[in-house]
């Protein structure tokens, strides 16, 4: 289908430096392009923004929150040790 299509010099530009790029025809640049374009799904409408409000963690005065994880860690290892003495008992 042969069309007249105005572009915006910007665009012109574009497609003619992608054209020279891929040593291709201008008309299979545009047509790739609008391919493309066309392929993406609209766009949704922007949702709410969420917002999250900081709360209190309800710890109790003297524990670092900053030191949860060595807590964790240390619990893992205290079961791995207790696991692994049932096991060596256990044969």
């Amino acid at each position: 289908m042969r069309t007249t299509l105005t572009l915006d010099p910007d665009v012109a530009q574009a497609l003619k430096s992608r054209t020279a790029d891929r040593k291709t025809s201008f008309k299979e640049v545009v047509n790739e392009t609008l391919r493309q374009g066309l392929a993406d799904k609209p766009k949704s409408k922007p949702t709410e923004v969420f917002r999250v409000e900081a709360r209190s963690l309800g710890l109790k005065p003297g524990i670092d929150p900053n030191k949860l994880n060595q807590l964790v860690d240390e619990l893992e290892a205290q079961e791995f040790v207790a696991k692994m003495r049932r096991f060596r008992k256990s044969r």
